[in-house]
């Protein structure tokens, strides 16, 4: 499994009791676990939920499953940190 891969299924297993749709950025850190404080770990690369959700904008809400959010912050990760702009990980 890639990292990338491995990072999406912690954050849709971490979201699996949230009930949707989420509406705001607050709504969404409360439904993780360890609130803004939950940590997806793959390899070399680490990211909490509190650092995942300096990627989101207003527009991304609501957000209607776990895999949405899933798919829009690995992807948002992922072109952040090619471009230089890392969103606050350790990658």
């Amino acid at each position: 499994m890639s990292v990338k891969e491995d990072i999406h299924s912690q954050i849709v297993g971490g979201l699996a009791d949230a009930t949707f749709p989420i509406n705001t950025p607050e709504d969404l850190l409360a439904a993780f676990p360890a609130g803004a404080d939950t940590t997806c770990k793959s390899g070399d690369f680490e990211i909490t939920a509190g650092e995942a959700g300096k990627l989101l904008t207003a527009e991304d809400f609501p957000i209607e499953s776990a895999k949405q959010i899933a798919d829009i912050l690995v992807e948002r990760a992922e072109t952040a940190c090619k471009a230089g702009k890392c969103c606050g990980c350790d990658c």
